[in-house]
């Protein structure tokens, strides 16, 4: 466990100096673009976003990891070479004629994503030519999680973890100083994207060729390896991408409401994917190859007992976090994002999805956390059949509250919908005996969520009292600042200290066998 706990601090470190470029991002494009051009980029960049949870860090990495460490345990060097060689031959080549399809037509991908925008012909041109500039990002960012993929495999899980940051200062670059030279400005966060995703790829190899095991591309859909991974994948492209495929809808409905809309979904979204980034990504990242090796060693005890400690982990971390999300929703996006052309109002409307998407911020780490229970054993059915039921639960949703309820309608049908993926993926995980869930979770959760209420009850007070002669809109940025941030430290030790009460250490829940 203690290196499971030192190789996920790394990522989560790793991680969030990339997230909080991506914070830095947001706030440079908040401040220089209005949110009618923002609507327009984010509508773009969401369909290979999609596509890279897709073919990247979602159905290809739990497909490939497994059958890489089962290939490394058992084969020799040449074998387990060729198995890299053969996928990425076939992973590129496949990527390639997608890229090439997505460029053709990304006139009618943008008409049918932002159908909204059908009654301005400038918009959807606008939208033509960003899907036309970012779609090759789907072709570079998989490739890069494939190398990921690897060097995770060699436990080399900072490389892989800092290298989105390299998107974010492309973007931060773009915003700063080449705006200006494009018409329209928005023109150039396109190409950022295009350039961010060639130093995604780029920076790894040198890592990969030390370990000798950059790929040489070898197209064979016939080899052992690739058809078992390719097998294991497929099943998997729409499990493992419950999530961005509800996002993707919900952008595509949010065309039609009011200007903005889109643009204040993408902002909470993004503040909700840095716990998320942060907390799940990192634990399910780092016991997917553990789980895997057990599973090959037909170790069930240790297999439970890794995910006991994961899912505690992720269960504590992820409640704290969600929590703070929903109490300090305003706060963050007047601190954050209101300056320039980002207005108080359109804080304010960010920070009402904010609040909705906050709840879901748990449900979403703990996906991230039981999904490899079923990856490591090659099972790729299950998690697909309940993430097909929550996209059919999400799209109800949305439909029936988006027009009544707005982008917060959205909001909540993508929360919903998160939290019955998390409840059934644990449910079939129990009934295959692969978690050992008793009363003792439930006594765990139950002082969970009283650390929690408290908490939030701490942070309700402490942001009455601060506020307690004006609003957030009145102060200044630096006062905002300021106040965030005593906000933030004081939430944290207030849920410290509750956690204590309830009888939660967090030394002993490292120390947990299962």
């Amino acid at each position: 466990m203690n290196r499971l706990l030192k190789s996920s601090g790394v990522f989560a470190l790793m991680t969030m100096v990339s997230r909080v470029l991506g914070l830095v991002r947001d706030i440079v494009i908040a401040k220089y673009f209005e949110v009618g051009q923002t609507d327009i980029f984010f509508t773009a960049l969401r369909i290979p976003n999609t596509l890279r949870r897709f073919f990247a860090e979602g159905a290809f990495a739990n497909a490939f990891v497994p059958v890489l460490n089962h290939s490394k345990a058992q084969d020799s060097d040449d074998e387990l070479q060729s198995l890299i060689n053969h996928v990425f031959g076939v992973l590129g080549f496949a990527l390639l004629i997608i890229t090439l399809l997505g460029v053709t037509f990304s006139g009618a991908l943008i008409a049918v994503i932002g159908f909204g925008f059908a009654d301005d012909p400038n918009r959807l041109a606008l939208g033509e030519t960003m899907l036309r500039i970012t779609f090759p990002y789907i072709l570079l960012i998989s490739l890069t999680a494939f190398f990921a993929g690897i060097l995770n495999a060699y436990h080399k899980f900072a490389l892989p973890a800092f290298t989105p940051a390299l998107l974010n200062i492309a973007l931060i670059i773009a915003a700063l100083y080449f705006r200006e030279r494009f018409n329209p400005p928005v023109l150039a966060l396109a190409w950022a994207v295009f350039v961010g995703g060639i130093l995604q790829l780029l920076i790894q190899i040198p890592t990969l060729w030390r370990l000798k095991r950059l790929p040489v591309p070898k197209v064979s859909f016939r080899h052992p390896g690739v058809k078992k991974v390719f097998t294991l994948m497929l099943p998997t492209l729409l499990g493992s991408s419950a999530g961005q495929i509800n996002i993707l809808l919900n952008t595509a409905l949010a065309s039609s409401l009011v200007s903005g809309s889109i643009t204040w979904l993408y902002y909470s979204d993004r503040l909700v994917e840095l716990p998320v980034g942060i907390i799940g990504v990192a634990i399910g990242t780092v016991i997917l190859p553990r789980l895997a090796t057990l599973k090959s060693s037909t170790d069930s005890l240790q297999f439970a007992s890794t995910l006991q400690w994961a899912i505690r982990l992720a269960i504590v971390i992820g409640a704290g976090a969600a929590t703070g999300l929903v109490m300090l929703a305003l706060p963050m996006m007047i601190t954050i994002l209101a300056r320039g052309e980002f207005s108080l109002y359109s804080a304010q409307m960010a920070a009402n999805s904010l609040q909705v998407f906050g709840f879901g911020a748990f449900a979403l780490i703990v996906v991230k956390v039981l999904a490899p229970g079923f990856y490591a054993q090659q099972n790729t059915k299950t998690p697909t059949k309940i993430a097909l039921f929550c996209i059919a639960v999400n799209i109800v949703l949305a439909l029936l509250l988006y027009r009544r309820m707005g982008h917060v309608g959205l909001a909540l049908a993508s929360t919903v919908a998160s939290f019955v993926n998390a409840g059934l993926l644990f449910v079939f995980l129990q009934r295959a005996s692969a978690m050992l869930a008793d009363k003792n979770l439930a006594i765990f959760v139950m002082k969970v969520l009283v650390a929690n209420a408290i908490m939030a009850i701490a942070l309700y007070g402490a942001n009455a009292w601060l506020t307690a002669d004006g609003s957030w809109g009145d102060l200044s940025q630096w006062q905002r600042a300021g106040y965030l941030a005593a906000l933030i430290f004081f939430g944290m030790i207030s849920y410290l200290v509750a956690l204590f009460c309830v009888r939660i250490e967090f030394k002993k829940l490292i120390q947990l066998k299962g």
